[in-house]
């Protein structure tokens, strides 16, 4: 196996001015060797100062490998990370979303943990937000909670391990040679595929919790309910492409929505006893959640509104998923033309 030296830092960026000058400040802190780290930006076509930032950090920035700036008319993500993986030249590539955060030992890390003969790794994903505010912070323990997002390994786990996803995984260029390139048909489930495929391919992906990068949470209620649903209802729509890159977790939100529908019709009819059964769970288990969130957490007054947005998160996230599955036979249909 060879030795990992060289690495491709990929941004792909769609009018991201307020959050990419805090990560271009990031990766300029690299305590890995700057003369060994290629950073290729791929704008998506930016409407604002997002390029312009990046033609400022190639110009200033010399003591780097290299430093790419490439274009994406398609502007969708899947297609900025194809464009990238066809022009980097590191022995290893890691795509770091332009709202995230690195720590500065963060290539050096994952550059170790390759050379130690794994083949793609990463670490933790804590989320963080911007401008700190009580509401804010109510949402940032929303995100965090195993019941308001997600059990993926990077979210939570503090055990060393291989896993089915990493988020800002690094890549030796054999996977990516063995694998090809992202679906340019998916929005927002190029990363569940890929990973998927990875494994097909028999690559193991490493989790060491030592490894962290930071996601920055979305800023008010309506962005993040804005995204769930979006998340969800691409797992409905990737349904009709590669209906075996999700485990079943990802669906319970929308089993929860069936659930609300079901249960509420039977009710309608007279026979209400279901929907009691099912809400009188439910609403126990949002309570108790909501519970120990507020009592771990410092006490403020908004995050007495937690019951309220987990149930807001699921929804939304569920009836995306709902939405998307109606929508994929004819979209699947349509994209095979």
């Amino acid at each position: 196996m060879n030795t990992v030296r060289t690495v491709s830092v990929c941004v792909v960026a769609l009018n991201e001015m307020e959050t990419l000058p805090n990560l271009l400040l990031d990766i300029k802190n690299q305590t890995y060797d700057h003369s060994l780290i290629e950073v290729i930006f791929v704008d998506s076509g930016s409407t604002d100062k997002t390029k312009a930032i990046m033609e400022k950090f190639k110009k200033e920035n010399s003591d780097f490998l290299n430093v790419l700036i490439l274009d994406n008319p398609k502007k969708i993500l899947p297609c900025g990370c194809n464009i990238a993986l066809k022009n980097y030249t590191g022995d290893a590539i890691v795509r770091i979303d332009a709202h995230a955060n690195i720590p500065e030992d963060f290539i050096e890390k994952n550059v170790a943990l390759l050379n130690s003969g794994e083949m793609v790794c990463g670490g933790q994903r804590p989320n963080v937000i911007d401008g700190s505010t009580p509401f804010k912070e109510t949402l940032l323990i929303a995100e965090q909670s195993m019941f308001g997002s997600s059990i993926a390994s990077y979210r939570h786990s503090n055990k060393t391990s291989y896993v089915s996803s990493i988020f800002h995984g690094m890549y030796r260029r054999e996977v990516y040679n063995a694998v090809g390139l992202y679906d340019e048909r998916l929005g927002r489930t190029e990363d569940n595929d890929m990973s998927y495929r990875i494994r097909e391919k028999g690559f193991k992906i490493a989790y060491n919790p030592s490894i962290i990068s930071y996601q920055h949470t979305r800023s008010n209620l309506k962005k993040m309910l804005k995204q769930k649903y979006g998340n969800g209802y691409w797992i409905g729509k990737t349904m009709g492409i590669n209906p075996k890159c999700f485990s079943p977790f990802h669906f319970v939100p929308f089993l929860f929505v069936l659930g609300i529908i079901f249960t509420s019709l039977l009710a309608v009819i007279g026979l209400p006893l279901l929907s009691y059964l099912m809400w009188g769970a439910y609403l126990l288990f949002i309570l108790a959640t909501s519970i120990v969130e507020i009592c771990k957490n410092p006490f403020s007054i908004t995050n007495f509104a937690l019951p309220v947005i987990f149930f807001l998160l699921h929804t939304s996230y569920g009836i995306g998923t709902l939405i998307g599955l109606i929508e994929m036979p004819f979209w699947v249909k349509k994209i095979k033309k």
